[in-house]
């Protein structure tokens, strides 16, 4: 598109829209992306769809102005723009909500929303109460009943999603991207922000929208354009799309779902939850929850946020001593479990909800973070790291995960999310653990990476492991759970059988206050 002479932004008729043209990016020796050609036009929803690995997030940082190194064209409202920084994408008017959040964790609520934007008085001092004010209407619109001078340290991870998405909002951008906006928020939450995205439609918004979700692309999505290995596959219309035919466009071949259910109704207890409490201040967090898991079980945990699942994995894991309270059995053995250390001994691992901040050394090799958990084993003479034994550890764990790396000796950061994920596995995997829990093991991985995790729940399950699942998508857990428990405000209130349950029915638990009694 040619330019008209016209400043971007300069009338309602020339709203802000995106165009790249022909733009390659590499990193050292690896081409992210591939002569991609792409537009984001204004009052619509473009969804950026590809797996883990196909370029998106590398495309929207360069729309962001994150990266700035890159061959081809960015067009803002028709005219030729390069960007130095992200202060320069924001002043064009472009705003992104990134999938990895991109908060100060020791400030405040409010200063992470005004962060570059303070305000002052006359006397040029901070003006607090005003930012405050104007933070805690943003939290309002999103039904965020937090104080804003709350620290983003002491928030849970979908709280922080919705604190950056206050920040989009706040800056009245013209272009939003946002990158996975809903994987950590309830389903209630999304709902809400896809009706404030219809108000960012009508207003004339740019919305570029990335999801490995295709129920809610469909939902929100006006446009979608598919990415494969950094080339643009197609682009086109979302009613003229199914989610079959969007898939094979990301992956080049059809994914068959498949849903299977152990018979774990039979076998051995392999660990035994008495009286669990967790107390918060005055209240019990979780509030004497007691339940069992089988040997080569899969048991989903499903909650709206604030119901106490990641707390309940935290504490069977021993990340809550001061504050808990239970009876743990494993393979019919008493454990008290005051540290994390103690739940490994007793053949329990955790995979965090937030593999980046909990689950890896990001500027360290895959193989030193695949052994880092059995350093122990991996020494010689208990003096000196045997690298044959980690290289060989390691190798192992890439080949039967199916981990896309350049290598054992490449840095954890540099991989997609969906390796990324398959590596925080890897290394507790290596503990050889009798149960696993897994906090939102699929948070913000492509289809097809979700797919090998199923495919290694399954077969984990098959060899007597058990495997406790914390998923907020619905679909995940009826997809791979044999049971189903539901939490409401730190208690169980259902047990239900993951052959017959319902999403109506998982709902229902999920928002009622009655306890269920065993």
């Amino acid at each position: 598109m040619e330019s008209d002479g016209t400043a971007p932004g300069s009338s309602a008729n020339h709203a802000i829209m995106l165009e790249a043209r022909h733009i390659s990016k590499h990193f050292g020796g690896v081409k992210a992306l591939a002569d991609i050609s792409l537009r984001l036009e204004p009052g619509k929803v473009t969804a950026i769809i590809g797996e883990n690995g196909a370029g998106k997030s590398t495309l929207m940082k360069i729309f962001s102005g994150v990266h700035t190194r890159y061959e081809g064209q960015i067009l803002c409202n028709g005219l030729p723009v390069q960007f130095s920084g992200t202060r320069d994408a924001e002043a064009a008017g472009i705003a992104i909500i990134h999938q990895e959040l991109n908060l100060v964790p020791h400030l405040s609520i409010a200063e992470n929303i005004f962060l570059g934007r303070e305000l002052t008085n006359s006397l040029g001092i901070l003006d607090k109460k005003k930012m405050n004010e104007t933070a805690s209407q943003l939290l309002a619109r999103l039904h965020l009943t937090i104080k804003p001078e709350t620290k983003i340290a002491d928030l849970k991870v979908g709280q922080q999603q919705l604190v950056e998405i206050a920040r989009a909002l706040h800056s009245n951008a013209s272009v939003i991207i946002m990158d996975e906006p809903t994987s950590a928020i309830s389903d209630q939450e999304a709902e809400l922000l896809f009706s404030i995205i219809e108000e960012l439609k009508k207003e004339g918004k740019t919305i570029a929208y990335i999801s490995h979700k295709f129920k809610e692309i469909f939902a929100v999505a006006d446009r979608y354009v598919v990415l494969r290995d950094g080339h643009t596959v197609d682009e086109g219309e979302m009613k003229d799309a199914t989610q079959e035919s969007l898939i094979r466009k990301m992956t080049g071949r059809d994914i068959a779902a498949r849903t299977s259910y152990t018979k774990s109704g039979e076998a051995p207890t392999l660990l035994s939850v008495k009286n669990l409490c967790l107390q918060q201040g005055n209240k019990n967090r979780l509030d004497h929850l007691s339940f069992e898991l089988k040997e080569g079980e899969i048991l989903g945990i499903y909650g709206l946020m604030g119901a106490g699942r990641t707390e309940l994995m935290e504490t069977i894991f021993g990340l809550h001593p001061a504050t808990m309270s239970a009876d743990i059995t494993v393979k019919g053995k008493k454990y008290i479990i005051r540290q994390p250390a103690d739940a490994i001994k007793a053949g329990i691992a955790l995979v965090p909800e937030d593999r980046k901040l909990q689950g890896l050394v990001l500027n360290q090799s895959v193989n030193k973070n695949i052994g880092i958990t059995i350093l122990q084993l991996l020494e010689r003479w208990g003096l000196v790291l045997d690298r044959k034994k980690e290289e060989a550890l390691s190798t192992g764990y890439i080949n039967s995960l199916r981990i896309k790396t350049p290598s054992a000796q490449a840095a954890v950061q540099n991989l997609s999310g969906g390796n990324q994920q398959k590596i925080v596995i890897a290394k507790w995997l290596a503990t050889k653990p009798a149960v696993l829990l897994l906090d939102e093991p699929t948070r913000g991985i492509d289809i097809n990476a979700k797919s090998e995790i199923y495919e290694l729940m399954r077969s984990l399950a098959a060899e007597g492991m058990g495997i406790i699942m914390v998923s907020s998508e619905m679909p995940e857990i009826l997809a791979l759970a044999d049971r189903i428990l539901v939490m409401n405000d730190g208690r169980i209130t259902a047990n239900l059988s993951g052959a017959t349950a319902t999403e109506q029915e998982i709902l229902s638990h999920a928002i009622q206050k009655t306890e269920l009694h065993k």
